[in-house]
């Protein structure tokens, strides 16, 4: 049972993505059928399977299809049925399904929803057979379907100059890192001489992987937007918000988690790998919360929000000691994605009903709505990591992993465990200012939302979402990702007290206007929304010298090499030209006489020889 599941939870979104293609024109509602039916049984398939490998207790590799041989090397192309993909796989399943119903209401008018939601399907399908998969090879094929399609999801508003700007940085960057993945998945494969997971992980047991491992941290980072790559990410917001949820909360950006926790064994006996993991997730995970609390868009706020909480599931990884495993990363993986989901649905309902997504349009827009305010205020709550809420969980997990590594006497550990405590407080910090913001009693307008149409789906999933984020620490009571570190009761004192304090702080700067950030932030803000001149940055170090080498390469090739080329063109053309006229003047009797002339001073000039 297990198995049929773990292939029909790849199977089902891939064909409905086929199926909306072939809709997606000319017929919309069928589309949209096909949307909504496959999300739901990709859904299903993810529960079968969950409570078909807890049921069993097995865990199984899934054939596909005949594997491959190149040579000495071996393509199995498995998938797997065990228990932590399986409870990923149910939680992209859900985030899916609830993006799949709020996008058909939210693009209702949009005259591409269909390719939309046939994107969507691929995508999911592409995040699902990372997941799945127990083959590097089928996990590079998923990676780059991700790829592909956020590029199509971002630039989905394409007549709007600025979605194809933020649609192709993404392309560029998430491209540019990629190079590194490719490259540590040949390594990796080549040293087993098979692209299957078990094969990799028993032919390094106990020795570094060091260039393998390195260059696919660079692909992770880049994919999941870490500094130095983490620009493309906050401009994304271009794209419509089912498209930021799906890429922010459980796909995406949060694959490359999954991948580093599958190879898990061996990272954690490479400390050059492990190190770079540290300290880029260390300076994004505080380096965004700084620049979420100055935002003056709230969407862009939950963007710069998702940085910081990817790095805080990697740090997990690269300070865990080695008989804990990845768990602790993968469960707050699970965690966020149900409060993000929440709140990038949550932004995107309440955007419609107040006209925008702005902070000065938002302001009040909260008040009157009986769904969305409730469903904020958990989301917010999760995120800021109050207990408690999953995100809480989670969180604890993660900062348990990094003491017990210092413990362990990583001084990588020391870092990450500042940086999450730091992040921690932050985090707190722009969450108070976002509801501060969005429950202003000053700007309340109950009038607004009587323009709300959010049909009775919509709703649905905006409250199972925030269900999930109530309850959902609750999966650490299951064996379903086999947590073997625990978080101390002094760890979770001083979180609270960090949150309690920073949000009280936050409360008390407001005083009488309700968003805190001018009194802080003040003239700045155009810094903060620009990412602290990150573009400009990229343009003086990147763009500017690869231009000045390319045109350099041109002129080179043009006035150079290629000049020779044509020089000799010119003289055998001239050449050829004075030939010919000197052939067209002359008559056969003189050509033939200066031909015999040639012949006798050859005869002449070998008899002086001789």
């Amino acid at each position: 049972m297990s198995a049929l599941a773990a292939r029909l939870v790849v199977l089902v979104p891939a064909v409905a993505a086929l199926l909306g293609l072939l809709l997606a024109r000319r017929q919309v509602r069928q589309a949209r059928n096909v949307a909504l039916a496959g999300s739901g049984l990709m859904l299903v398939a993810a529960v079968l399977e969950l409570v078909a490998v807890h049921t069993s207790g097995a865990e199984l590799q899934v054939h596909t299809v005949p594997g491959l041989d190149a040579g000495e090397l071996r393509i199995p192309l498995l998938l797997q049925a065990t228990a932590a993909p399986a409870l990923v796989a149910t939680v992209v399943g859900t985030v899916g399904w609830a993006v799949q119903v709020f996008a058909a209401w939210y693009l209702r008018s949009d005259d591409r929803y269909g390719v939309f939601a046939a994107t969507v399907s691929l995508f999911c399908a592409g995040m699902l057979l990372v997941v799945q998969s127990a083959d590097l090879v089928l996990t590079l094929v998923g990676w780059e379907v991700m790829g592909w399609c956020s590029y199509l999801l971002i630039g989905h508003w394409s007549r709007r100059e600025s979605a194809r700007r933020a649609a192709f940085k993404a392309f560029l960057v998430t491209r540019f890192a990629d190079v590194g993945f490719v490259l540590g998945v040949v390594l990796l494969a080549a040293h087993a001489s098979s692209s299957a997971y078990a094969a990799v992980l028993s032919s390094y047991a106990g020795q570094p992987a060091t260039w393998p491992m390195l260059l696919l941290v660079v692909g992770v980072m880049g994919k999941s937007g870490m500094v130095p790559f983490h620009d493309w990410l906050p401009d994304a917001m271009e794209g419509p918000t089912p498209a930021s949820a799906l890429i922010h909360a459980a796909t995406m950006v949060a694959a490359g988690t999954f991948v580093l926790a599958q190879l898990f064994d061996v990272l954690a006996a490479d400390g050059a790998a492990r190190w770079l993991l540290a300290l880029t997730t260390s300076v994004t995970m505080v380096w965004a919360a700084v620049l979420a609390f100055g935002q003056s868009d709230l969407k862009r706020l939950l963007a710069y929000s998702t940085l910081s909480q990817v790095a805080l599931m990697l740090s997990a990884l690269a300070v865990a000691p080695a008989d804990e495993g990845p768990a602790a990363g993968t469960l707050h993986l699970y965690s966020h994605a149900f409060f993000k989901a929440l709140l990038f649905l949550a932004i995107g309902w309440l955007s419609v009903t107040v006209g925008g997504t702005a902070a000065a349009t938002m302001r009040g827009g909260l008040r009157g709505h009986l769904l969305i305010r409730p469903a904020m205020f958990v989301g917010l709550l999760a995120l800021a990591g109050v207990p408690p809420l999953t995100g809480f969980v989670s969180k604890e997990y993660v900062l348990a992993a990094a003491e017990a590594g210092a413990g362990d006497g990583q001084a990588r550990a020391w870092v990450v465990l500042l940086a999450g405590l730091l992040t921690v407080a932050l985090t707190a910090a722009y969450c108070m200012r976002a509801w501060l913001v969005l429950d202003d009693v000053g700007a309340a307008d109950v009038s607004r939302h009587d323009r709300d149409s959010a049909t009775v789906g919509v709703r649905a999933v905006v409250v199972v979402l925030a269900v999930l984020a109530v309850v959902g620490g609750l999966v650490v009571l299951t064996p379903a990702l086999r947590l073997r570190g625990h978080p101390s009761w002094w760890m979770a004192v001083v979180s609270v007290l960090l949150v309690v304090g920073a949000a009280v702080g936050v409360r008390r700067l407001a005083r009488t206007q309700a968003d805190p950030a001018p009194r802080l932030v003040g003239t700045r803000t155009a810094l903060f929304d620009n990412g602290f001149g990150a573009d400009r940055l990229y343009v003086a170090a990147v763009a500017r010298p690869v231009l000045a080498l390319a045109r350099l390469v041109v002129v080179l090739d043009r006035d150079v090499v290629d000049a020779y080329v044509r020089g000799a063109a010119l003289t055998a053309s001239l050449s050829g030209r004075v030939g010919n006229r000197a052939h067209a003047r002359e008559r056969a009797a003189s050509g033939l006489a200066w031909v015999v002339a040639g012949v006798v001073a050859l005869v002449l000039l070998g008899v002086a020889v001789w």
